[in-house]
Order: C-alpha cells, then structure tokens, then sequence
C-alpha cells in the first residue's frame, strides 16, 4: 500500500479527517455487506447481543448497552428492537425479555460468519500490536478533547 503523504508530512495531518475516512469507509464497507445479506448494522448489533447473552437480556438492558453505538439513541434501538422482531430473529414476552428464533440463530450464525470475514478484510496488514496502539491513541484523543466514548 501506498500512503497518501511522507512520514513528516503524515505527522502534521488532522486526526480529525482521518478518523472521519476511516470511520466512512469501514462503517460504508460494513452496512453494505449486512445488506447483502437482509441486516442492517443496527439489526446486527440487537441480534448479536440476544443471539450471544448467557443470561436472557430484557429489552431495556440492550436499548441502553447499544443507545450509544454510533449516535443511534434510545428511541432508535427501540426501533432496530422492533425491526429485529419483525423480520422473526428475536422474540420479547411481556417482561420485555428478548430471546433468539431458531431461525434467528441461524441466520445470527451467517452473519457472525461475514463479520469474521469483514474483520480479516480490514485487519490485513495490520498486526495486533499496530491495532492496539491505534485504538490506545483515539482513545488519548477522545479523553485530550473532553469527549466520551460509548462504554464511558
């Protein structure tokens, strides 16, 4: 691969643009290759945290775990919820507890199998150490600039 600029020239380069590319560029990648196969990313995230809990997770407990995921608020799980619902992958009785359809579970299977795809895709090239201080240094920015992060 080919950088866009010379390493002293990359240094003076704004964190703010590139993580912007970055952020476009996988989240672009990874909603198209989800709907190729009939998920939305936010779907994705709602079946992942039924498909995968070991203690039956109600409704609320997910809206406030994925709220934060890329600005998509409490109202907007609630929906992706519903979504989720409708298309037949999870269920919610009346105490608001999601659980996952076989066929939920299935198709849970086929789309965990494409994001292990889609993470050896960006990974390329990248050893872990690299990505450890990657993620180590957006989170310095995060906290240098006041910011907050998900998980926070």
């Amino acid at each position: 691969m080919q950088y866009s600029h010379s390493d002293a020239e990359l240094i003076r380069q704004p964190i703010g643009y590139w993580s912007w590319a970055a952020y476009k560029a996988v989240v672009t990648r990874t909603r198209a290759a989800l709907a190729e196969i009939g998920i939305t990313q936010p779907q994705w995230w709602v079946l992942a945290q039924v498909a995968r809990a070991e203690t039956v997770k109600t409704r609320d407990e997910v809206s406030r775990l994925l709220r934060g995921y890329l600005d998509v608020g409490s109202e907007g799980i609630g929906q992706e919820i519903d979504r989720t619902i409708a298309q037949g992958w999870i269920t919610e009785d009346s105490g608001g507890r999601l659980g996952a359809t076989a066929e939920g579970r299935a198709f849970y299977d086929k789309a965990a199998a494409l994001q292990e795809e889609l993470w050896a895709e960006r990974h390329a090239g990248v050893s872990d150490e690299e990505y450890l201080t990657t993620l180590k240094v957006l989170q310095r920015f995060i906290h240098n600039t006041g910011g907050r992060a998900w998980h926070h």
